[in-house]
This record gives structure tokens, sequence and C-alpha cells, in this order.
């Protein structure tokens, strides 16, 4: 069956870990053995497996605490994918409703029990970001946007992160796997360590235009060494045409990238001509940001904290049913929950 489980606790006992391990983030195969749940589960294998009941065929449901949208369905399936279980759930990237039935797994407890830990956590973190994702995206309206978060995250979860953005409606990402595993191309064009070391926005401008492929968008920040303003037309005027957007990324030490600095500079381009030139904004971005810099004449933006920084959603897995018996802890109601929504995926 692949990777073998730790279904004991013996196999707790015996599990090394390397000393000389160079990062502390799990590798596929430790997720895939059990190595990243808790321990209470294993305990739960050695007290069935005495009774002769690990193997008792039950039905598990999994429900939100909140309302968002699901993410993390595919990598479930993946971790389960070899056990012989049957799953029905909502589709990566549907909206859910609080206490919503969102994953229904049926099959042997010794077949699934042993990864509730991770499967929920799986849910939990993804459809946290998934669904800032499509707070930032429903604020946006048809204005691009995208993930910006991975330096906020370890790097170990950053393609899952921004991968989720995409789920929740990220028109792309800049953590090159993330955009790989969501089969994009990574978007973003350069940081203000080059023109820091060029020394000057608009030879920086010209550098990138010069060197980098046709593809990739000539958009420049220009919030570095002068007023925003003048360095936009400063830019402008040295790129002409080529010139798709301007960047402001303007610290909150000079007070951000506020609506009356958006109104100016895209004032200022139209009045010298340049209508073509986008305005791009990066920096602190929340839904209200984004829809009061919108009205501003802000185009685009590339937003990171808060879809990194967003709270995962509370996922709860309860057992249903035992060998075809209606059951529930105290609080909840015995048996299956209908929910007509939930799709065959496995």
């Amino acid at each position: 069956m692949g990777t073998e489980v730790i279904a004991s606790l013996e196999q707790v006992r015996r599990l090394q870990v390397e000393p000389d391990r160079r990062f502390y983030s799990a590798r596929h195969e430790e997720i895939a053995s059990g190595a990243t749940t808790d321990v209470y589960f294993v305990r739960t294998y050695e007290i069935l497996k005495e009774l002769g009941k690990i193997d008792t065929v039950v039905t598990a449901e999994i429900f939100p605490r909140r309302p968002g949208i699901i993410c993390g369905v595919n990598e479930v399936l993946a971790l389960l994918q070899d056990r012989k279980v049957t799953i029905y759930g909502l589709p990566e990237g549907s909206p859910f409703a609080p206490k919503e039935v969102v994953m229904r797994i049926q099959g042997p407890y010794s077949e699934f029990g042993l990864f509730e830990t991770t499967l929920l956590g799986m849910l939990a973190s993804s459809s946290g970001w998934a669904t800032a994702a499509r707070e930032i995206r429903e604020a946006a309206a048809d204005h691009p946007f995208v993930c910006f978060g991975a330096r906020h995250v370890h790097p170990a979860v950053a393609p899952v992160m921004e991968r989720a953005a995409i789920v929740g409606g990220a028109d792309g990402a800049s953590c090159i796997l993330a955009a790989k595993l969501a089969g994009r191309d990574p978007q973003g064009t350069v940081p203000h360590a080059v023109f820091l070391i060029i020394g000057d926005t608009v030879e920086g401008a010209l550098a990138y235009d010069r060197l980098m492929p046709p593809d990739a968008k000539r958009t420049i920040l220009i919030d570095t060494f002068k007023d925003e303003a003048e360095e936009a037309l400063r830019v402008a005027e040295a790129l002409g045409p080529a010139l798709a957007g301007v960047r402001l990324d303007t610290p909150s030490e000079r007070g951000g990238v506020t609506p009356e600095l958006v109104r100016e500079v895209r004032y200022r381009l139209d009045k010298a001509g340049y209508h073509h030139v986008g305005i791009f904004v990066s920096g602190g971005l929340t839904p209200e940001r984004i829809r009061t810099l919108i009205e501003a004449g802000a185009d685009a933006f590339g937003v990171g904290s808060y879809i990194s920084g967003a709270a995962p959603i509370d996922m709860t897995m309860d057992i249903k049913e035992v060998d075809g018996r209606p059951v529930a802890k105290r609080g909840r109601l015995p048996g299956v929950v209908a929910n007509p929504r939930l799709v065959q995926l496995k």
C-alpha cells in the first residue's frame, strides 16, 4: 500500500529524527505515514486492535465552524488515495456555510482514523487562505490581483498557501512552486533591491526593459527614491509605449499608498498622455482599502499578509455511524446529515 503507516506506540517509540535534519517541515512520506498526526489516534488504534474492533466500518463527517471556501480537498484525496474508503465532499473552491457537512468518509476505521489530524489540518489551513482570497476577489471585482504572501509563512507551506489563494480567486502567485502547482506561470517584476543597487529608478527600468523577455510585463516600482508622481512621469517618458504600469508600494513610514496618492499619479499620467499606463498597488492591502483605491484609479493589486495571515477555519470530524447504526457524541445529532451538494470524490 506504499508508505508504512505508524499505527502502534512501538512504531512511535522507534521513530528517529535525523540529528542533521536540514529543515523542520514534514516530508511527503512522513505525512503519508501518519507521523504528523496526534499520538492519541495511535493510542486509539492500539485499543481497538486489542479489542478486535479496528476494522469496524464507520461513517465520519467533517464540518466547519464558520463560512468560507473549501480548499485542501485534493490533498485529502491524495492522502487517502490508497485507502479503502469512499469519500463524498464539496468540490475544491466551493462555498460552504457554518456547520455544513463538507466531507463524508465511509470505510473501516483502520483505513482513515489515524489521519484525522492531518486531513483536518489540510482543510482548515487551505480553506482559511482561500476564503481570504475570495474576500479580496470580491473587493477587487474584475481588477486583477496576485498573491504576494510567501514571505509571511514558512517556505514548506508557502506553495500550499498561494495555491489556495488561486483557488479562492487570485489571478496568480509570485511563489514559483505555488504557481507551477496551480498550472500557472509565477508573476512579479523586481524588488526595490534592484533600484537601490543601480541607484536610479529610470536606469533600473531601462535595464529591466532591455534584459527581460518580451512577455514580462514592464511594471516598474516608483517609490524607491523620489516622489511617486515624479518618478511615474520619468519612467513613462523613458519607456513610452512599452511601459505597462507603475507599482506603488510606499511604506507605512511615509503614510503608505493612499487614495490621494493614487489619484495624483493617475491624474499626472493622464495629463501627460500616458493613459495606457496602469497603477499596480501593493503593501498591507485589505478588501476595504482595495475598494477605496479602485475608486481612486488603481488597476491591479499585490496582496500578501491579508491572505497569508488568515486564520484557519476550524474543522471538526465526527463519527456519525458505526456498522450502519446512527451514533453521535453528546450535543450532536446521530446519523449522517443530508447535504445534496456533496459529490462522490473517491
